[in-house]
Formats: structure tokens, C-alpha cells, sequence
């Protein structure tokens, strides 16, 4: 006897899409879409809630984790970090944004890859760090930058964070991601071992990390034309100054 499958509980997963398209609180997305697919379960009002304050129960110290390294970030923050970082990179004369980040992609793609996903990331790395770096490599050479400059080398820091933990933590065998694609495998009938489809995601990590190299390198390139430039007709105009202010006097 064959049995239907209904599919209205994943009408949350609707709820999720359309709350973060219009830019709603998360916590509150989450919260109706978990109401709204056990509503569409048949679950008792009940049995929803109390799930869900299970669940809060048992994930209460998470706001802990989270709270405390930022406020240790903070502090260091407020005593000087981002300025040490920008003072140390600008001492390497042959530091450049490009530079810096490809050997900052290429360090999080490899500790992804070993499981070390912690030792990057955006609030305790990229913003007190690499950005900082990447900033002042840029006015080392190129002297004071726009704001535009300075939010495009903020972005391409984010961007490279990103891209080297999301392909290089497919190598880890332990990652979820893996795990779940051996389960569904399993379940459709094909067996396939974690340590394989590991394997299989350094083909795509190495081509992830030629891309955005390149990437980068561009950049670097766009910045030397531009600000190069920028810095030319500065000094030119400069020394017309002077020279027109020698003449009158």
C-alpha cells in the first residue's frame, strides 16, 4: 500500500525565504517558520511549544559563546589593535592588498580543511585584522584612500573569508555537509565513503582558490591604475601650486 507524502511542512522553509528577503529579524523568522511547520504537521500547539523551549533550553549558553570574544575583541579594539595591525603591515614595502589577502585565503582554506574553522571569520579576524592590513598596505603605497577604496578592500577581505572556509571546510571529512550528502547517498541506494567525497573537494578548492588569486590579483592591478593615478595628478597639481606661488612672489 503506497502512502502519500504531504509537503505543507515545508511551507516553512517558504517563511524562511520571504522573512530574510524582506529583511526581517531572524530570531523572529526562525521562530514562525518552526510554528508555521508544525502547524502544517498536525502537531498540537502544545507539543510545538514545548519543543521549541526545549530546544531554547538546551542552546541558552550560545548568546555566551557568542557575546564573550566579542567583547574581548572589542577591548582589544579600543586599545589599538586595528592601528598595531595598520602601523606593522605598512612597514613591508612590498605588502599589497592582492597580496595580502591570497596568503590570508590560501591560510583559511588549509585550516578549513583540517577542521580548524574557528581560527577565522569576520568579527575576529577580517574587521580587527585583515581589513585593518589590507587598508594600510594600500596607504602605504598609494598614500591617503577614498572611503570607496577603503569599503572595496573591507568587501574583497569579507569575500576572501568566505570563500576559503567554505570550500576548504569540504575537505574535512568530519563536516556536516559531507556527512549529509554520505546519508543521502546511502538512502538512494549508493554507498560512498566520507574520506571520498573529501577527497573529491580539493579539485574544487584548488580551482577556488586560482579564481579568487586572480581575483585578487586584479585588484591589486585596479588599485595601482586608479590610485597611482590619482596620486600623479595630486603631485602634479601641487607642484603648479608651488610654481605659480614662486612666480607671484
Amino acid at each position: 500500500m503506497q502512502t502519500t507524502v504531504s509537503l505543507w511542512p515545508l511551507i516553512g522553509v517558504a517563511v524562511i525565504i520571504v522573512g530574510f528577503l524582506l529583511r526581517f529579524n531572524p530570531m523572529l523568522i526562525v521562530a514562525v517558520a518552526a510554528i508555521i511547520t508544525g502547524l502544517a504537521a498536525h502537531f498540537p500547539p502544545e507539543k510545538i511549544l514545548a519543543d521549541i523551549g526545549t530546544g531554547f533550553i538546551k542552546t541558552r549558553n550560545i548568546p555566551l559563546i557568542i557575546l564573550l570574544p566579542l567583547a574581548v575583541i572589542g577591548l582589544l579594539e579600543r586599545h589599538g589593535l586595528r592601528e598595531r595591525a595598520q602601523t606593522w603591515i605598512g612597514g613591508i614595502k612590498a605588502a599589497t592588498a592582492g597580496r595580502l589577502l591570497i596568503v590570508y585565503l590560501l591560510v583559511r582554506e588549509l585550516t578549513a580543511a583540517v577542521g580548524l574553522t574557528g581560527l577565522g571569520g569576520h568579527p575576529q579576524m577580517v574587521r580587527p585584522l585583515i581589513a585593518p592590513m589590507a587598508e594600510g598596505a594600500t596607504e602605504t603605497r598609494f598614500g591617503k584612500i577614498s572611503d570607496a577604496v577603503r569599503f572595496k578592500l573591507r568587501a574583497f577581505s569579507a569575500a576572501t573569508d568566505n570563500v576559503g572556509l567554505f570550500f576548504g571546510e569540504d575537505i574535512f571529512v568530519a563536516f556536516g555537509a559531507i556527512v549529509l550528502m554520505t546519508t543521502f547517498l546511502k538512502e538512494a541506494g549508493i554507498v560512498v565513503e566520507p574520506i571520498h567525497v573529501a577527497v573529491w573537494g580539493i579539485p574544487t578548492a584548488i580551482c577556488a582558490f586560482l579564481i579568487h588569486g586572480f581575483r585578487l590579483y586584479l585588484l591589486d592591478r585596479k588599485l595601482e591604475r586608479e590610485l597611482r593615478g590619482n596620486a600623479t595628478a595630486s603631485n602634479a597639481a601641487g607642484t603648479s601650486t608651488q610654481s605659480a606661488a614662486g612666480d607671484k612672489a
